[in-house]
């Protein structure tokens, strides 16, 4: 019996937060730099304005890894000190990447931040798809680790 690898069209979620011990503006000061990525999200060599628009809805980053891969993002939603919600438009094996970034008061000091996206897939094996979803969250536990420290200095 041949095993044959039937590619398709996949969807999935990936949703993960982290607690962090400062207040919700410091939280925000630092997600809302949409090019400062470099400094919390793993892997991630430079981001640049492909804008004039810094913030908010239309604003338009291009973030470089380390492995030379582009991704093109543009905010397409922005709830000052809420949140703001992103899509990516070029670089990833997906049909469709919606995503965003939210914080969310817990007390006093200690602010939520939760990182969430929706994709849909380029024509891929269950077994690629699975790898991908796995990756991704992954990436979004790390980075986000990655971001408490840096936040809890």
């Amino acid at each position: 019996m041949t095993k044959t690898t039937k590619k398709s069209f996949y969807t999935n979620t990936v949703k993960k937060s982290i607690s962090v011990n400062v207040s919700k503006e410091k939280a925000w000061r630092k997600i809302s730099n949409i090019v400062g990525l470099p400094s919390w999200v793993i892997d991630v060599k430079k981001t640049t304005y492909l804008s004039k628009k810094r913030r908010n809805v239309g604003a338009i980053r291009k973030i470089t890894f380390a492995d030379g891969n582009t991704i093109e993002e543009h905010v397409v939603a922005w709830k000052e000190m809420e949140y703001f919600t992103y899509i990516a438009t070029d670089g990833l094996p997906l049909r469709a990447y919606i995503a965003t970034i939210s914080i969310k008061v817990k007390n006093k000091n200690t602010t939520q931040i939760t990182w969430q996206s929706y994709f849909n897939s380029k024509k891929m094996t269950t077994e690629q798809f699975t790898e991908f979803v796995k990756f991704m969250g992954t990436f979004y536990e790390t980075s986000l680790k990655n971001l408490k420290e840096l936040l809890e200095k």
